[in-house]
């Protein structure tokens, strides 16, 4: 375990007032411009204050280039291709470069790591400001060496005359003893691609050395003097947000139960909140397990999720329409062929293999916490608001942790650990069980997607008709709730449309089909603790929409991706499909040509495309993606096996090849294990799936191979990659399950009784 010794947090204005330096300043478009943003603000804020929204590099006296940048790293690799960005336009190696990833006192608040945009958003503005810190270098060193501009050439941070090389000056030179600010006019001339040198190439990620031989880099590890261990103890309903009042329901909390407990604290009680507090860590783990606490029962209970469908279907939303062109009705009517379909998502979990630590400083009028959020400068307000100070006097300091995809409990347990450490005036670490991990993190939210299509003669989709239930909110940071310093009322959140649109709807008529199209979303507010998880709400969306489309093309009896292109203006789109298909060696045919009576185990290969758009404003969309799935289903276990996935992707300028290629294969991994395996389980008291036994996620050995066609297009803007190559996941393999056996998987998890028994309805 790694020992960090404390430092008085420091202004990131301050921070640069020491020596030279030569500032840039940024300034970042709004994430979410508009009215129509409010739902979102507090994640995603409409208008942000000049002084927030500008981010900066800074060139110090010592030649190191240092990038400020509001988003975290949640072991992507952004910080690597963020450095690749600002050193390929300052000519400076990458070793040269270090990037501040959410910080609260040094960078900007660009909000939530989310949405795949942190290379979507920063990457031009950073790209623009190195330019424009180049320029300005280049110019002074120009007078510096008197000669013209023209003559000079930068490598490595050294500006040399071009036919006389020894005659030159450093950038840390050009800085030295004083201080520029410059502004972004954004006319600084960049670099065209045919001249890039590191943008574009396989380099190591800069996160790895540390990580590999064991320095400080993961929260888990982190030690303070003098620090405490905590431990919280929650109430008896695991993953429900809206009990009948929360905050309100403990009825005793007997202290003297854990006297015989050496090395105990305090044992600090606020609302329905409890916490116990130990000098050594396995105390406090049996000081929580131990005290005795009493609780109101909750009588009335969750609703049956038994039947998810039925539950879905039966809990209030309210339908917003977001296409409606022709007349859907009459286009069924007369449809040559049609048919519907219902497709059901379970509530899932983000699963993070450790569960989330964090240790809080509350002492001296400030407030210190170590955490592994994805949302630095929310946790930040929200810490302020529990603690009821200043948001000034709270500093977050983003740590890796054990994986995120969403809003894990990494912001639940940095809270927990501020509360505890103000009670006591000492650092204190909190580590979260497994069940508690598991029962209160926010889950991914449920869906139930109802879709009718038709055929034309031509075999042409002449109407579609699309409606999405998703069941989430943004489920507040649970101390707030737990205190009654929030009250449980979770809100609507309206992220169930991300790629309701179906990829092949098109407004301006540049392909055939589709012309009647109806396409609605039902908000509502959650029956249980939920917020986003990778691919939020288009995986669902996109496992119905590319599913429908292989019913529609085997009712057309056309091939499955040549059905698709058919009907696909976007060339881009068009382009992985073809990818695709050609590395994984696709032949042309209907899917299903009947399998072999008397094999156990079939075979079969499906495909999907898809393209996550996360934001009803342009320009906010992630990389296009397409699958090739090759499954072996034993009929007999009903086990399926992913044997092979190809996918092709899109995600305009690639600026670490590896990089992406990493993400791509996170995402297969991830999906596949969600797609198989996972889902939450409930009784009406609350969550049951409180330990791997009940929540199993993929094993090593049932990785299959995976392949990837990366497209690069350098004259394009970089796109973010990653949750994109999940969103066509499910669809894929449900489509080859279906080309090897047959039937028709339209609720995931594709378990193996579910197999079983569609296999059974066949006979």
């Amino acid at each position: 375990m790694a020992v960090m010794t404390r430092a008085h947090p420091t202004d990131r204005r301050q921070f640069l007032k020491v020596g030279g330096a030569l500032v840039v300043s940024i300034g970042l478009p709004s994430m979410l411009p508009g009215a129509s943003a409010a739902p979102l603000a507090r994640w995603w804020p409409a208008v942000l204050p000049a002084d927030t929204v500008d981010s900066f590099l800074a060139i110090g006296a010592d030649g190191m280039v240092t990038v400020y940048c509001g988003h975290v790293d949640l072991g992507t690799g952004v910080r690597t291709a963020l450095a690749q960005i600002v050193a390929e336009e300052l000519d400076v190696s990458i070793g040269h470069v270090n990037v501040v990833l959410g910080d609260t006192d040094k960078t900007p608040d660009q909000g939530p790591t989310i949405a795949s945009d942190t290379i979507q958003v920063a990457a031009i503005p950073l790209r623009r400001a190195a330019a424009e810190a180049r320029r300005f270098l280049v110019a002074r060193a120009a007078q510096h060496l008197n000669v013209p501009q023209q003559q000079l050439t930068v490598a490595n941070g050294i500006v040399s005359v071009r036919h006389n090389p020894a005659h030159s000056v450093a950038y840390a030179s050009l800085v030295q003893g004083r201080r520029f600010d410059l502004g972004l006019p954004g006319d600084a001339p960049v670099k065209k691609p045919s001249e890039y040198r590191i943008v574009g190439k396989a380099i190591p990620r800069v996160d790895i050395p540390a990580k590999v031989t064991g320095a400080l880099t993961f929260v888990h590890d982190l030690r303070l003097p003098g620090m405490l261990h905590g431990r919280v103890v929650r109430p008896p309903v695991p993953g429900v947000e809206i009990s009948p009042a929360i905050g309100a329901t403990l009825v005793s909390v007997d202290r003297h139960s854990i006297e015989h407990i050496p090395g105990v604290v305090d044992v600090v009680v606020h609302g329905d909140f409890v916490g116990v507090i130990a000098e050594r860590e396995e105390n406090a783990e049996r000081a929580a397990r131990e005290l005795k606490v009493a609780w109101q029962p909750w009588l009335e209970g969750l609703a049956d999720f038994s039947n998810l469908e039925r539950a879905i279907r039966q809990h209030p939303s309210k339908p917003r329409v977001l296409n409606d062109e022709g007349d859907v009705v009459s286009a069924l009517a007369s449809a040559a062929k049609s048919l519907s379909a219902t497709y059901v998502w379970p509530y899932q979990m983000h699963a993070s293999i450790g569960p989330s630590c964090a240790v809080a400083d509350v002492s001296g009028g400030q407030c210190t916490v170590w955490s592994g959020t994805q949302n630095p400068h929310v946790l930040r307000s929200d810490l302020a608001a529990l603690l009821e100070v200043p948001v000034d006097s709270v500093r977050v300091l983003r740590m890796e942790a054990a994986g995120c995809y969403g809003r894990n409990c990494a912001d639940d347990v940095a809270g927990d650990a501020a509360f505890l450490s103000r009670a006591v005036g000492r650092p204190v670490r909190v580590q979260l069980s497994r069940a508690d991990e598991h029962g209160w993190e926010p889950k991914g939210a449920a869906q139930l997607v109802d879709v009718r299509g038709g055929l034309d003669a031509d075999g042409m989709v002449a109407a579609y008709d699309f409606n999405t239930r998703w069941l989430s909110g943004m489920a507040e940071m649970l101390p707030l709730l737990l205190t009654g310093l929030r009250p449980a009322k979770p809100s609507v959140n309206t992220m169930g449309d991300r790629t309701a649109m179906p990829a092949y709807y098109d407004r301006y008529r540049s392909s055939p089909g589709f012309r009647h199209c109806r396409v609605v979303a039902n908000d509502a507010v959650p029956p249980v603790r939920a917020a986003w998880l990778r691919g939020v709400a288009a995986m669902p969306n996109v496992f119905a929409h590319e599913s429908f489309m292989d019913e529609l093309a085997t009712a057309a009896g056309a091939d499955a991706i040549e059905f698709r292109l058919r009907h696909l203006a976007d060339e881009r789109g068009a382009a992985v499909l073809r990818a695709a298909a050609e590395r994984a060696g696709w032949e042309s045919r209907p899917s299903f040509q009947g399998a072999d009576p008397g094999a156990d185990v079939v075979k079969g290969r499906g495909a999907a495309y898809g393209r996550y758009i996360h934001s009803p404003f342009p320009g906010y969309g992630a990389a296009w993606v397409a699958w090739v799935c090759e499954v072996a289903v034993n009929r007999a276990t009903g086990d399926i096996r992913v044997t092979r996935v190809v996918v092709a992707q899109d995600c305009g300028l690639i600026v670490n090849p590896d990089g992406v290629r990493h993400q791509v294969h996170g995402n297969v991994i991830q999906s596949i294990s969600r797609v198989l395996k996972e889902a939450v389980t409930f009784d009406r008291s609350g969550v049951t799936s409180l330990d791997w036994a009940a929540y199993p996620i993929l094993t090593f050995p049932e990785v299959p191979e995976i392949e990837t066609v990366l497209i690069d297009r350098p004259e394009q803007p970089a796109l973010g990659v990653g949750e994109a190559a999940s969103v066509p996941s499910a669809a894929a393999m449900a489509n080859a399950v279906f080309d090897a056996t047959g039937i028709r998987l339209r609720e995931v998890p594709f378990t193996t009784s579910r197999v079983r028994a569609k296999l059974q309805e066949q006979h």
